[in-house]
């Protein structure tokens, strides 16, 4: 690594958070768009990355959804990562995916595309480690938003730093400790161009209402500070979700009857009974380990689940969103998965 005196502040400050020594001797892909925050994690990752047997390789997604805007993206990413001397993989969209998706899926179905590029591509590499650059804006952001959607402790606790992308794969956010202002400051000191998503500026995205004009107006009229109050509700969120998660993993041990891909059956009569909360979360994180869709999962499904799921000899069944449904049969609740209907 470059000596500490010869870094700037924020690599620096990238290092202190995410030490060299715990990644130089992996293969780590780059999530890398060309925007500010990729860019930014792309030039201080790299000015630590002098020694060590691993790799740093770049990773562009072009989602074909902004014609010659996109092809622009990966020309310029393709000119940095040559500058640099860094190899590059680029990803594209299929054709007539974005049809397929439909309009109100659009956004979600490319960004499962985006990761399913990154995760196969760090198979294909070796890589241990997916490196995005998400920041503490996009934090705060993505906890204000789903406050407003609803949402419950774990959601409030936003994206989190580190979560498996794969069995061999770790998904990881360096830059969750740097505000936005961080970033550009970087940038301009370095004199590093970098490309800007004009869909970021359109404003109906609820993402980028709030954004561009709900954060600004709660912090001129209500609390300066209101990103950083934010993310300490965030930060004391994931605390409490930290103290659940044994609960939520033991009721799994305790119940778990049958796992397949389409299917699962819990028996609830083998665990103690646990607070409707409890029940909730061992309810969501099986819907997560079976991979089906969590987005349009209310609150009042979540509790419809829930109530399912409490002892009655009769059979009683309900379909759910993804098509995914739910029986309860001689105790046993089985959630199965109608695999002719998309997640």
């Amino acid at each position: 690594m470059t000596s500490p005196s010869k870094l700037h502040p924020f690599e620096r400050k990238l290092a202190e958070t995410w030490p060299p020594a715990a990644w130089r001797d992996l293969n780590v892909l780059l999530a890398v768009s060309g925007g500010p925050d990729s860019m930014a994690l792309l030039r201080a990752t790299n000015a630590l990355k002098s020694c060590g047997q691993g790799r740093l390789v770049v990773a562009h997604f072009n989602h074909r959804l902004r014609g010659e805007a996109a092809d622009a993206d990966q020309a310029f990413v393709v000119q940095v990562a040559r500058e640099l001397n860094l190899p590059l993989e680029v990803g594209f969209l299929p054709e007539g995916a974005a049809r397929r998706f439909g309009k109100h899926g659009l956004e979600g179905g490319a960004r499962r595309a985006r990761y399913r590029f990154l995760t196969e591509t760090a198979s294909k590499l070796g890589a241990r480690l997916v490196a995005v650059a998400h920041t503490a804006d996009d934090q705060a952001e993505t906890i204000l938003h789903r406050i407003l959607r609803g949402t419950g402790i774990g959601g409030l606790a936003g994206m989190r730093r580190v979560r498996p992308l794969s069995d061999a794969a770790t998904l990881i956010r360096p830059l969750l400790p740097f505000r936005r202002a961080e970033v550009h400051a970087y940038l301009h000191d370095l004199g590093q161009n970098y490309r800007l998503d004009a869909t970021n500026l359109d404003e109906r995205r609820t993402r980028n209402r709030i954004r561009h004009h709900l954060l600004p107006e709660l912090a001129h009229r209500f609390n300066p500070n209101v990103v950083e109050a934010l993310l300490r509700l965030g930060n004391l969120a994931a605390e409490v979700q930290s103290v659940i998660a044994p609960l939520v993993d033991h009721g799994i041990e305790q119940c778990l009857v049958k796992s397949t891909a389409d299917e699962i059956c819990l028996d609830f009569s083998r665990c103690t009974r646990e607070s409707p909360y409890v029940l909730r979360e061992v309810l969501m994180a099986v819907w997560r380990r079976q991979g089906w869709s969590l987005r349009e999962m209310s609150y009042e499904h979540w509790d419809a689940l829930a109530t399912l799921a409490e002892p009655s000899p009769r059979r009683r069944a309900q379909t759910f969103p993804g098509g995914i449904t739910a029986e309860i049969s001689d105790g046993i609740v089985q959630l199965r998965r109608n695999t002719k209907t998309p997640t």
